[in-house]
């Protein structure tokens, strides 16, 4: 299992060179009040085996070229070492914050996918581009615009999905599929990992090489005041994201479903700080870990053992480099 941290990005670089340190295989740089490509740069460039993924850039705020042609960009700057991962937000968010078109998400997301790999194909010297969709045409490519064959290859594409019809395709068209933070190793082994098949069995294709990476709550201090810290502080995140009725699907799965109406009436009102009351311990171990590093590791290793990749949704109460702890735990857990 690969593990990977969240940077900041404002901490980019020394972040990744931390990380690196720390024994981490891999750096994401999230996309929310900041553009998600651009950390990575500089990641990369004071970085040398860190494997380095958006996660996730917003597809349906940008159009096919324009991130086919910032990954294979960033895949030949960072020698090899990026991954393309993307995902389609949410309704209001495309339609009101980007201004963007926004309909049939699952559908739109495949030929997203698709036209990508059709210009990759272009530009890798597979002829003439010709893509064609309900929702995407790319169909001039002159040698001006055509950078050429990359010489690390096209990146994996790893898309972001929680509802069945988004993972779906992800199993038909993607190299792995980033799985959101509101998941259970229940909800993953009875819904998502089906739903991956399903899609793959579609398009006829094996799941042998298939990165499936779960986003996991860990909470991790020294001892009960820091892990209780640290627990308060991922309430007030989770409660954010059960608010979403696009990540209601595994509190349905658990019985809390009717918890995010609740959760959606109270972000609308301001009400923060009713929404972190509702959260429940339950709900908090039943989404996450927590722990001393060693408890943490111990507890991941066994969470995600059906996953390739882990990565950390890290509140860290206690000494920085106690990370290195935390990894060596997971790695020797799995020998």
């Amino acid at each position: 299992m690969k593990i990977d941290g969240t940077m900041s990005w404002d901490h980019a670089a020394s972040d990744a060179q931390s990380f690196e340190r720390q024994g981490l295989d891999g750096a994401i740089s999230t996309e929310g009040a900041r553009e998600g490509f651009f950390p990575l740069l500089l990641a990369g460039q004071e970085t040398e085996r860190l494997e380095l993924m958006t996660g996730v850039a917003i597809a349906f705020a940008r159009n096919p070229m324009i991130v086919a042609q910032q990954a294979n960009d960033l895949q030949e700057l960072i020698g090899g070492r990026f991954l393309l991962g993307v995902g389609p937000q949410i309704r209001p968010h495309i339609e009101n914050r980007f201004s963007m078109t926004w309909s049939r998400p699952a559908a739109r997301m495949r030929e997203f996918v698709l036209a990508i790999r059709a210009i990759w194909d272009c530009w890798a010297g597979g002829g003439r581009l010709d893509f064609r969709g309900e929702f995407y045409t790319h169909t001039l490519m002159t040698p001006m615009f055509n950078p050429g064959p990359n010489p690390y290859g096209s990146p994996p594409i790893i898309m972001a999905g929680v509802g069945e019809k988004m993972v779906e395709v992800s199993g038909e068209v993607a190299d792995g599929l980033l799985v959101h933070p509101l998941n259970s190793p229940d909800f993953i082994r009875n819904h998502t990992l089906p739903a991956v098949e399903r899609g793959a069995a579609r398009a006829g294709r094996s799941l042998d090489d298939f990165q499936l990476s779960v986003m996991t709550f860990c909470m991790m201090g020294s001892n009960d005041e820091e892990i209780e810290r640290a627990r308060n502080n991922v309430k007030a995140q989770m409660s954010f994201y059960c608010s979403t009725p696009a990540y209601r699907p595994p509190l349905d799965h658990h019985g809390w479903g009717d918890l995010q109406p609740e959760l959606n009436r109270l972000s609308k009102q301001g009400g923060w700080a009713e929404m972190t009351k509702l959260i429940s311990d339950e709900m908090l171990d039943t989404f996450g870990v927590s722990g001393t590093p060693s408890e943490v590791g111990r507890k991941l290793r066994a969470r995600n053992d059906m996953a390739q990749r882990t990565n950390l949704m890290l509140v860290n109460e206690t000494d920085p480099e106690a990370v290195s702890d935390l990894v060596s735990e997971i790695k020797e857990a799995g020998n």
